[in-house]
């Protein structure tokens, strides 16, 4: 079959594909906004949303930028430089390891294991919110990941296999 004769035009398209992709664009906006606020609100203008999310996600680990970078989603950034910047400010150490020098181990500093403490305790807030303020109960939220993550998987395999 032609190229052109498996294209469906933008027309037939579903809508609600289409809806979804921009809503799942605009939440990791929105996410990041909510950590902004978080982080003005708590005095630590030094850092970016994106920076005190890898902080986040380092949490009490010992990793490699590497698996630091397969943990999350980090729009329009680059994690090399931002480690480097959080390095720089004093949120993350970094070592490089006996055993490879190439391989760089990092780590979250006191100021680092502050800040990721009070992102935690935001995330804990804002669980507790869902239902009450949000209207999401438990059951919602089970069945959104579950979709979520088919449709990680489905964007996985289009790559993987080229669908």
């Amino acid at each position: 079959m032609a190229l052109a004769e498996s294209l469906v035009s933008a027309a037939e398209t579903r809508a609600d594909y289409l809806e979804l992709l921009q809503r799942v664009e605009r939440l990791h906006r929105q996410l990041l906004d909510v950590v902004k606020d978080e982080l003005d609100r708590g005095r630590l203008r030094d850092l970016t949303s994106v920076q005190a999310l890898l902080i986040y996600n380092i949490g009490d680990q010992v990793l490699t930028a590497g698996e630091l970078k397969t943990r999350g989603h980090y729009l329009g950034s680059n994690v090399s430089y931002n480690l480097k910047k959080l390095v720089d400010l004093g949120f993350v150490s970094q070592e490089r390891s006996e055993s490879d020098r190439r391989t760089v181990r990092i780590s979250l500093t006191k100021a680092g294991l502050d800040v990721s403490e009070h992102l935690q305790a935001l995330f804990v807030r804002q669980s507790v919110a869902l239902e009450p303020s949000g209207g999401l109960n438990t059951e919602t939220v089970e069945a959104t990941n579950v979709a979520l993550e088919r449709l990680e998987r489905f964007w996985a395999d289009h790559i993987r296999f080229r669908l």
